[in-house]
This record gives C-alpha cells, structure tokens and sequence, in this order.
C-alpha cells in the first residue's frame, strides 16, 4: 500500500534539527516546500529540492501549507512569529519543536487561533532515530495531529501526552540525553587516557561501547536495570565501578538533580 503523499509544507529554520526533518520528509516523498532560511549554507544541502527564502516576504503568494514548522531558538519566536500570523486557520496546523515556548504563548504571537502542537524531537533525529514527545493544544483537530504524526515519525519513534506540562520533563530528558549519553562518551575515553590507554584506542572504545550498549538496550525485552545485572559479576571489577558510580551522592543523585535542573529551564522559558 503507498503512503499518501506529505502536503505541502512551510519551515521555519533548517538548523541542525530543522534540516534533519527536512531530510526525512524529502525521504517520505515530500514535493512542495518553501523553508525560511536566511544562511544559504544551511539549506546548501537541500539546493534544488525545496523552495528557499531568506526571510517571511519571500514565500510565494497564494502558498497555503498544511502544516507551519517552527525550528527556530525559542528566544527568537516573540520576534518572529507575528510574521506567520497571516497563515493561522483552520487548514493549516503550527508544529512548533521550540524549547520551552508553550501553546499559549505561541497562539498569542500567531493571533490567538491558530491552532498549535508542541513537540520535543531530540538529536538522534538526524539518523532517523529520534524520540520525539508531543502534545495538541486547543483546536488541533483529528487530521492535523495525524500529519504532525506523520511528519515527526519521519525522524524516528513519536509519542503523545495529554498534559502540556509533562513536556517540560520530556524536554530534559529526551530533549537533552544525547547529551548526556554523549557525555558518557567523553568521560569513559577520558578515564581510560588516564589509565594508560593510546588517546586513539580510548576513543574508539568508549564510543564503540555506548553505541553498542544503546543497541543492545533496544533490542532487548529485559529493562535497563536487569541489562546492568546481567554485565556485574559478583565480587567482579564492574560491581566495584557501580559501587562508586551507584553511591548515594553519585550518579543517581546527580542525573536527578540535573533532569530537575533543566525541567526547570524548560519552565523559565515560557516566561
């Protein structure tokens, strides 16, 4: 059965993020885009294939999208956003990946009835493997949230909530974990330097063994503490590394405190 082709579509910002669902759209079929981009060499990758314009006065008149994306840094949006006003209506559906910016203050800055989705991808998106945590606000209807669904499940697995608030969590644990997988990373490699490793060697071990452990976590049936038991041998050199990263004031501690830190970010930057 083919999949019905992707209506047309607006985006706004083609970052690292933007760019990486522009390329899993344009992966699915997608045939008509315009992308507001003032940086050519953001969209240099996408010449040919989409419409591009430098700025809100450039998108071709008459252009109606059926969905308007809005990838650009959630300090940007009271500024940019009026701009968009015009395309509020009920054909068309906001698909916001901002930060921090809730529907409310979105529908404000778009003229109060657009309707608006709020959505938190993650960076793994940019090999089609992203999570992505989105909510419907007020007025998105049945068919609006199946394209937004469609659209976001170009980049990898989507799930929805039914309260706008759990996005702020979601944002600082999905939204940021890359981050701190990838932080892992950097430490492992750094640890194994000290102990004597070739800087080389070290890297690609560290790297080889977070990718390798995230593989495995996805396609084992067992949760992530029963994977962590099957690894720890009684009285062996892993439960002696787990009982320092395991102490009451290490790793659980600290990844509490820090998802706290940036739940509570994610809240300021409603404000």
């Amino acid at each position: 059965m083919t999949e019905t082709p992707l209506p047309p579509l607006l985006l706004i910002g083609c970052g690292k993020m933007g760019g990486a669902m522009l390329a899993g759209w344009l992966e699915r079929g997608l045939t008509e885009a315009v992308v507001v981009e003032p940086n050519p060499a953001a969209v240099a990758a996408f010449a040919g294939r989409v419409t591009v314009v430098p700025d809100p006065a450039g998108i071709p008149a008459g252009f109606r999208p059926a969905a308007v994306v809005l990838a650009i840094k959630p300090q940007e949006a009271a500024a940019t956003l009026p701009a968009f006003a015009r395309l509020a209506g009920p054909e068309t559906v906001f698909l916001s990946i901002m930060a921090g910016r809730n529907v409310a203050g979105m529908r404000a800055a778009l003229g109060g009835q657009a309707a608006v989705i709020r959505a938190m991808p993650n960076t793994p998106a940019a090999v089609r493997q992203g999570f992505t945590v989105a909510f419907p606000g007020p007025g998105v209807t049945t068919a609006q949230q199946d394209l937004a669904d469609r659209l976001l499940s170009a980049i990898g697995e989507v799930a929805w909530v039914a309260e706008e608030g759990l996005i702020d969590p979601v944002t600082a644990v999905s939204g940021g974990g890359p981050a701190y997988v990838f932080l892992l990373a950097e430490v492992m490699e750094a640890a194994a330097v000290e102990q004597g490793l070739p800087p080389d060697l070290a890297r690609r071990m560290a790297r080889a063994t977070v990718a390798g452990s995230g593989a495995l976590l996805a396609a084992s049936l067992e949760d992530s503490a029963q994977l962590r038991k099957n690894v720890t041998s009684p009285k062996g050199t892993t439960e002696r590394a787990l009982a320092v990263l395991m102490a009451p004031d290490a790793l659980p501690a600290l990844m509490s405190k820090a998802i706290q830190a940036a739940t509570d970010r994610s809240r300021e930057l409603a404000g």
